[in-house]
């Protein structure tokens, strides 16, 4: 901009923009700051003679007073609400925070560092209720606070309020500290739950996808590998909605608790799961038949979860790998003896299929036809992979 002696404003291709901050969120329910300009050419601000001065200083006067009107609406306008087409929209979720007020009772729901499972599981799922309302569903929570709530409690709760899906949110421990891998369960036969092996399956990608490096292993098993009986309570007792539960992460790593004491870490757990139940309503959902309706396994018995944390349960994978190992050589007892400690000592591993499957190839070796069909029948109902043959 040039000025001369009369004050005349000759112009050089200049403008002036008046910028301006305002929430935008995005349709994945993310939110960030958002410019806003308004541009005005150079010589709308500098008169051509002075006798336009009083006209234009009144003028621009009113200009700017409705710029700044302008700047204060958007800056105190809440954010946009969603506008979801997702098929949550008025779905029942339950939303079940796994554990709760359990620092005076255990000593193994922690991990080395001092966070307590019950405290990440709460962390996750109340920004999980936060995402689902936001696409329209209406949220059931188990617990909101630090607080014991009995495990069939929550199961009915679940029922009673109608719940299209129960998702219970856990992570979980190990006794060997380098394990780190998600673990899905659904509770008893595979092909009597169709419905809650589908939702565990769509939950394991997204699990993979937001917090793991790919090609990370992942294992997704019936309830009935850990509790050999009855499997887990909060599913056994509400079966017929379709539920899982998902152990997300190992807290006994310790790389891996630092990062879920994060709590962006904790939303993008929280994410995973939002998108898993968006697949999840985007088809038909499955059927869930009578439980035990096909079959009903003998139970294998293994060890429990205080248990599992004993320094035996650490050579998990060395005792499978030994008993593979094994098996090639046709050294079949010691083989067998082996792959049973592995299955005992971590029964929901991303081995422990194979090792069943492998202790029943040595049963029909050994002539005992009637317990290798169960092994095979526990690989087919207790196991299932990641996508769909």
């Amino acid at each position: 901009m040039i000025l001369t002696n009369n004050d005349t404003a000759i112009q050089c291709s200049l403008a002036f923009p008046l910028t301006f901050l305002r929430w935008k969120k995005y349709e994945d329910g993310s939110r960030a700051t958002e410019d806003r300009s308004l541009l005005f050419p150079a010589t709308d601000f500098y008169p051509k003679s002075k006798s336009m001065h009083k006209i234009s200083t009144l003028r621009y006067s009113l200009i700017l007073s409705s710029c700044l009107i302008v700047l204060f609406l958007s800056c105190c306008k809440p954010p946009e609400t969603s506008t979801s087409a997702s098929g949550l929209e008025g779905k029942v979720i339950c939303v079940d925070a796994g554990h709760g007020g359990t620092a005076e009772i255990d000593s193994y729901r922690v991990g080395v560092g001092g966070e307590r499972e019950e405290w990440i599981n709460l962390r996750v799922a109340r920004y999980l209720k936060d995402l689902l309302e936001n696409e329209g569903a209406q949220v059931v929570m188990t617990r909101t606070e630090d607080v014991q709530v009995g495990l069939q409690e929550r199961a009915e709760l679940a029922k009673d309020k109608g719940a299209d899906v129960l998702l219970s949110i856990h992570h979980n421990a190990a006794a060997d500290t380098s394990v780190n891998f998600p673990i899905i369960y659904y509770h008893a036969n595979a092909t009597e739950n169709e419905a809650s092996v589908k939702l565990a399956r769509l939950v394991g990608r997204q699990l993979l996808s937001a917090l793991f490096p790919e090609d990370s292993l992942i294992s997704i098993a019936s309830d009935h590998t850990i509790f050999p009986t009855a499997g887990t309570a909060v599913l056994r007792h509400s079966y017929g909605v379709p539920g899982i539960i998902g152990e997300a992460t190992f807290f006994t790593n310790p790389s891996e608790e630092q990062r879920l004491r994060q709590e962006a870490y904790n939303l993008r757990e929280a994410q995973a799961y939002l998108q898993a139940l968006i697949g999840f309503f985007d088809e038909a959902v499955p059927p869930i038949e009578e439980k035990y309706s096909h079959i009903k396994i003998p139970a294998f018995q293994v060890l429990q979860e205080a248990e599992r944390m004993a320094p035996t349960a650490r050579l998990w994978l060395q005792d499978y790998q030994q008993g593979k190992t094994l098996y090639t050589e046709g050294k079949l007892d010691s083989a067998f003896q082996f792959l049973t400690r592995s299955a005992r000592s971590f029964p929901d591993s991303y081995v422990a299929s194979d090792a069943h499957r492998l202790r029943g190839e040595i049963l029909l070796k050994l002539g005992k036809t009637k317990v290798a069909d169960t092994a095979f029948q526990r690989v087919e109902e207790y196991y299932v992979e990641l996508y769909e043959d």
